[in-house]
């Protein structure tokens, strides 16, 4: 028995007629005949009453057109079924990430993993401005940004606050400030602070040289390297200066001769948020903002388009 011969004797029950059910089925009439002809004799019963004037289900054709219609009904949510898989098998899930997200990237690369099974998650490492752009043009699904964003760059995206980023100093294992678990931002006005240009990443720059401002004192401006690797790399080599790390960064990191201190009074700390665009599917945007949640603290949601993030 064949499922074309099931589909065969399905159709013409449904016309009752040779010719209209072979038209349905863009095939010959004889090949719908012989085709049934051959499922009675491995049935060994007659499925219809021939006539040349009518067609009609013999009683045994009643009691087989359902069992007929189950195994095609079967069949076709089978076929849907494998089509779901292959679906999501193929989904491919694009994230930008910015430098530094550490422990917290991976908790949310798992979270995905529970919600969106067999999605591929590909993450792609830009500046702020370009992946921003990016979601709004739908080639990132969402991006990780940090610290207040203009909203000329934002334009009509999403903005969903995740969790905050808290700093700590990093500064040579040598320079006598090391020795303490803890250090104020008032402690380090003799060191010159190395940072990034501030157009390269505002929200760290204005946030940390505020905080000197805070304590009293002007940050002497150190070497601007093109990567923090560099700076820790110059600050181990026992150049005089301090920077600031990410703290889930810095529980990744194991530079020699380089220690991580915490700040004591106000924390120092920038707010992630994910960018998501308004295309992006809300099942998509659920999922990662829910995986987020659980790697941070959540501070809430806030549309760019009434609010400045």
């Amino acid at each position: 028995m064949e499922l074309r011969q099931l589909r065969y004797f399905a159709t013409v029950a449904e016309e009752l007629h040779f010719g209209r059910a072979a038209e349905r089925l863009l095939i010959a009439q004889s090949v719908v005949s012989q085709q049934i002809r051959r499922l009675e004799r491995e049935l060994d019963v007659v499925l219809f009453d021939r006539s040349s004037r009518h067609v009609r289900l013999t009683e045994a054709g009643r009691a087989f057109l359902p069992e007929a219609l189950a195994v095609l009904d079967a069949q076709e949510r089978a076929v849907a079924s494998m089509a779901r898989f292959a679906e999501h098998r193929s989904r491919v899930l694009r994230i930008g990430t910015s430098a530094g997200l550490g422990d917290r990237l991976t908790a949310v690369l798992d979270g995905l993993a529970r919600r969106l099974p067999g999605t591929q998650v590909d993450l792609v490492s830009a500046p702020m401005a370009k992946r921003l752009e990016l979601v709004a043009e739908g080639g990132l699904d969402a991006t990780f940004v940090r610290g207040d964003v203009e909203e000329a760059a934002v334009g009509s995206l999403r903005l969903l606050p995740v969790w905050r980023e808290g700093l700590v100093v990093a500064l040579p294992r040598r320079h006598p400030l090391a020795a303490a678990p803890e250090l104020a931002i008032a402690d380090l006005a003799g060191l010159p602070l190395w940072l990034v240009e501030r157009r390269a990443n505002r929200a760290l720059v204005d946030l940390v040289v505020g905080a000197c401002h805070d304590a009293g004192f002007e940050p002497s401006a150190g070497h601007v390297s093109p990567g923090l690797q560099e700076t820790l790399s110059a600050l181990g080599a026992g150049t005089a200066g301090w920077t600031v790390v990410y703290a889930s960064h810095a529980a990744q990191l194991n530079v020699r001769h380089v220690v991580f201190r915490k700040l004591s009074g106000p924390a120092l700390s920038l707010p992630t948020l994910l960018a998501v665009g308004r295309s992006t599917p809300e099942t998509v945007t659920a999922a990662v903002f829910a995986a987020c949640r659980e790697a941070g603290p959540e501070l809430g949601v806030r549309d760019s388009r009434s609010q400045r993030a």
